[in-house]
Order: C-alpha cells, then structure tokens, then sequence
C-alpha cells in the first residue's frame, strides 16, 4: 500500500509517499480502507521531534484521524462488518498510521461516518471535535448564559469549539487575527478580539470558561478575565509557573489531553448529520502532498481544517 513515512525527524521534506506492507487486522481489530485523513498539530510536532518523550524513532506513519470503510473485521468484532463507513481518532497519543491507505483499529475508536458527510469532511472532525467536546464535558461544563472565551478560534479546535458552546447557549468570545473575525463570527461568535492589536485581557472580563489552544503566556493572562467560579481549560500546554498561579487564585482549571471516544463521536456525528455542527476545511490535498499540508499548519495561514484526501 502506499503511505507517507518519515525516516527522520525534521522539516516537511522528511515525509516521503512509499510502498509499505498493507497491515493485517487482528481478532479484536478492523482494516480500513482511508479515503481520506486528517492533519493536526500533533502530526507535525512529531514529526520534527519526538512528542511526547516517549514517542517511538522513525520510521513513522503520522496520522490519527481517518475516515474511510472498513475492509475486514477480526472474528471478535460485532460493531462493524465490511462496507461499513467509519470514522475515528484512532490511538492517540500512540501512533496509528493514519497516512495511509490502510489502517488496522479497535472498534471503539470509530464511530460510524455521519450521514450525508463526504470523507473529507468526517476525517476532518475527530481529533478537533473530541478535544472541543471532552473540554467541555470533563472538565468544565458550559451552560446556557455562561461568557465562554475560546482562544485560536479560527482553529481546528477552536472553530468546532465556538459551535459546541453556541449550541450550549453560551455567549462567545473569540481570539483570532482580524482576518479571520469574518469566519468565526459566521460560525456564531458573539465577539471578537484582534489578538495582534489588542490585549484580550484588557476588554474582556467575568468569563466562566476560558479554552486556551495556544498556550505561551495565555494562561498567564486568562487568570485576569475569569470571574469568580470560573475554569480554565488548557489544550496546549501550561508552564510551570502558571500552574501554580492558578492553584493559588482558587480558580477550577486543567489540563487535558484528547482520548478516542467512540460514545462522543457518535454524538458528534448526530450533530453533524443534523446540520447542527460542520468542520470547515481549508484546503484539501492529495496523499502525496503531505509535505505541503505539514508547510501550511506550521504557516497558521488557513482557518478550520487540513486533510489529505487518500
């Protein structure tokens, strides 16, 4: 089968379209046939390095999001039968081999595609919308009324987070480059913030939720706009020194990494089927331009999402 594999980790030009042994599913496991897979900041982040520490040395299939059919199921699998549209964020944080044109995973990692979504679309959504949805469910629950502020709200994450707080009911609060304001305001943004002109924490306050994907001094400055009672939910990392700032400040916060969860998925996909929520692609490139989609992530210079259409 043909896949992008890295023989070392570094710029875009290490990833390479090759030929590599199709995978076999095991009893418990199906093989899927990619029609099409997301890119996320993880992907390139291992890429150059190894993230997290532990991480395994190339050679390395990148990729966790996938959206395809499923080609063979193990003996022990009952959700899925061959033919079935699925889609999923398979592994993560371990690899997956998502760039590819086939992939072996655990039912309870897919869900099956929502309706009247093409591949390109469905892969778009796992990663972005679990780590929106788990956010919002594990750690710091939104609620009708609440004055949520979503940071890189132009961004994978942060475009599906507007939605998922708008159909909550809360009032949204957005930080992109101006540029940008035009396309999240159309996903129901109430507000908008020029992070490259104006100091969020300087006009905006008595936020109940603040969902940071940016990281850097953000969680430093968030702690000034939350009201009493609020959270902070941190996607991109928080330093030390801002730990403990807010657990001196008695403020809820964490910390959270994105798992596969195939019960929210599923739920996800209801709401897309319904018109509800939508991933917004930018741009859509060929497996063996995968250098290319690696190039424009780390650039920022897109909204929504990347994938690599298989």
């Amino acid at each position: 089968m043909r896949a992008i594999i890295q023989q070392a980790f570094g710029e875009p030009d290490v990833l390479e379209l090759a030929e590599v042994e199709r995978p076999t599913p095991q009893r418990h496991e199906v093989l899927v046939r990619v029609r099409a897979a997301g890119v996320n900041p993880p992907d390139w982040r291992i890429r150059r390095t190894p993230f997290p520490p532990h991480y395994t040395e190339p050679p390395l299939i990148l990729g966790w999001d996938v959206s395809g059919v499923v080609e063979e199921a193990g003996q022990h699998v009952g959700r899925f039968r061959p033919g079935d549209e699925v889609f999923g964020m398979l592994n993560f944080p371990d690899p997956a081999g998502a760039y590819a044109e086939y992939v072996v995973a655990r039912p309870r990692q897919l869900a099956r595609k929502p309706a009247g979504v093409d591949h390109v679309q469905a892969a778009a959504l796992p990663m972005s919308a679990l780590s929106a949805w788990q956010a919002f469910e594990d750690i710091a629950e939104v609620l009708p009324g609440h004055r949520v502020l979503v940071h890189g709200a132009a961004g994978g994450v942060g475009h599906l987070a507007v939605q998922l707080a708008k159909l909550r009911g809360a009032y949204v609060i957005g930080t992109a480059r101006a540029s940008k304001h035009d396309f999240v305001r159309s996903l129901g943004a109430d507000e908008m913030i020029d992070y490259t002109s104006v100091d969020f924490a300087e006009v905006v306050s008595d936020v109940d939720v603040v969902l940071d994907m940016v990281g850097r001094d953000y969680p430093h400055r968030s702690l000034r706009v939350l009201r009493p009672g609020g959270a902070f939910i941190g996607g991109a990392g928080m330093y030390a020194e801002a730990v403990e700032e807010y657990q001196r400040s008695g403020l809820r916060w964490g910390h959270f990494a994105v798992e596969p969860d195939h019960a929210a998925l599923e739920q996800v996909a209801s709401l897309v089927a319904s018109g509800k929520l939508a991933a917004h692609v930018d741009r859509v490139f060929p497996l063996a331009d995968a250098a290319k989609a690696h190039v424009l992530m780390e650039s920022g210079d897109f909204v929504g999402k990347l994938v690599l259409e298989v």
